[in-house]
C-alpha cells in the first residue's frame, strides 16, 4: 500500500555495485528502511544518490511492508534545500555527527510528530546560522526530552549530577558529573539555539561538555553506540 510522509534521511549504505539501502525517520511512520535500486548506476535515473545524504529532508512516495522486509520509494521529492550544510565543512561534519546519533538512537517504527518537528526545523536553523560550534550540544541535550531522559533540574543547586538517574544528588556515585565538569554542563542547561553562540566555550570545554553528553545516552539507550564521527568532530573545531 502506497503511503505519502515526510522523512529525514539517517544512513545510507552502498548495496552491490549500483544500490543503495537507507534509513530515514518518517514523520508518519518512525524509522523505516529503504531499497533504492540502480541509483548509483546512472546520473539518469529517477532518484539521485545526493538525495540520500545524511539529514536530506524528503517527502516520500512509498511501498511500507509490515513483515520486516525492505521498503521501497514509489517518487520523492527534496523537501527542504539546504543552502550551507553540505558545503561547509563544520556543518557538514555536524551533519554527519548527528545522523548517526539518531540512527543509534532512534528505533522506534510509530509516528512521533513532535519529534519530527524538532530534527525538522533543527536543521533548518543550523543550515540558516553561522554561530554554530555549540549547536550540537545544545542538539543533542534537547533530544533526550523527546527519547524520554532528560535531565531533572529542579535540584540544580546539588554538588553532583548522576548520569544514571538522570538528576542532580547531593551524594557522589559511580557516573556522576561534579567540578568543573558539572559547571560546564549548567551552561548548556536551560538555553536555547538563538542564544547558544553566547555559551563561551572553548574547544577543550566543548569536547568535554559532548563526552558527557555521549556518556549520558549510552547509560539510557540500550544498544546505543559511540560515533564513529566523534573523533572527526573533534579534529574540526580543534
Amino acid at each position: 500500500m502506497l503511503q505519502t510522509t515526510k522523512a529525514i534521511v539517517l544512513n545510507s549504505i552502498k548495496y552491490g555495485e549500483t544500490s543503495l539501502i537507507s534509513t530515514c525517520y518518517t514523520e508518519n511512520y518512525g524509522v523505516k528502511t529503504y531499497m533504492i535500486k540502480g541509483v548509483l548506476k546512472s546520473r539518469k535515473g529517477k532518484f539521485k544518490a545526493a538525495y540520500f545524504q545524511p539529514l536530506t529532508q524528503l517527502n516520500l512516495e512509498a511501498n511500507h511492508n509490515t513483515k520486516g522486509a525492505l521498503n521501497s520509494i514509489r517518487e520523492l521529492q527534496v523537501s527542504t534545500f539546504y543552502t550551507s550544510i553540505y558545503t561547509d565543512i563544520k556543518k557538514q561534519s555536524i551533519a554527519l555527527f548527528l545522523a548517526e546519533i539518531l540512527f543509534y538512537s532512534i528505533k522506534e517504527e510509530e509516528e512521533n510528530k513532535s519529534l519530527f518537528k524538532y530534527l525538522e526545523t533543527s536543521f533548518m536553523w543550523l543550515d540558516t546560522h553561522n554561530n554554530i560550534a555549540n549547536f550540537h550540544l545544545l542538539f543533542l541535550l534537547n533530544l533526550t526530552k523527546f527519547l524520554g531522559f532528560y535531565p531533572e533540574v529542579s535540584s540544580g543547586e546539588k554538588m553532583y549530577f548522576d548520569l544514571t538517574e538522570g538528576r542532580f544528588t547531593s551524594t557522589r556515585n559511580y557516573n556522576c558529573v561534579y567540578g568543573g565538569k558539572l559547571t560546564l554542563f549548567k551552561k548548556v542547561l536551560g538555553t536555547n539555539f538563538d542564544a547558544i553562540h553566547k555559551v563561551d566555550l572553548n574547544a577543550a570545554e566543548r569536547q568535554e561538555i559532548l563526552l558527557i553528553l555521549i556518556k549520558y545516552f549510552e547509560l539510557h539507550l540500550s544498544g546505543f553506540k559511540k560515533p564513529k564521527s566523534l573523533e572527526v568532530l573533534k579534529s574540526i573545531f580543534n
